[in-house]
């Protein structure tokens, strides 16, 4: 009996964290006042804060193949394997003002933040 083999499209996923302009723009300046080795910067949610978890974003010098990969015009945007399910649906942003400048995140994961806004819990 001969077998078919047959092949489905590909559907390509959405990315697990949308980048505003903004946030693409800021990781294109990292990127280009990186150290040598950093092959983009990656997006964690370490265990800290009052809440639980937080956001961090490093440089990052290795490739991790449980990771997520968003390709940007600046550079790559890593976010760890681990954290993914934290962040799916998340929008990140750069914001800054007279007094202060940083990554801002809009997760619907997060049930709650902690009064400082350094950390949420899911």
């Amino acid at each position: 009996m001969d077998t078919v083999t047959r092949t489905r499209p590909v559907r390509e996923r959405p990315a697990a964290v949308v980048l505003t302009e903004a946030s693409q723009a800021r990781i294109a300046k990292l990127m280009g006042e990186a150290p040598a080795d950093a092959i983009g910067v990656k997006l964690s949610t370490p265990r800290r804060g009052c809440s639980g978890l937080a956001y961090s974003v490093d440089y990052v010098t290795a490739a991790d193949p449980m990771d997520e990969r968003i390709q940007t015009p600046g550079g790559t945007l890593f976010i760890d394997g681990g954290s993914v399910l934290y962040l799916i649906g998340s929008t990140m942003d750069w914001v800054e003002d007279d007094f202060q400048a940083g990554f801002v995140f809009a997760n619907p994961n997060a049930k709650g933040t902690c009064g400082c806004g350094e950390s949420f819990t899911v």
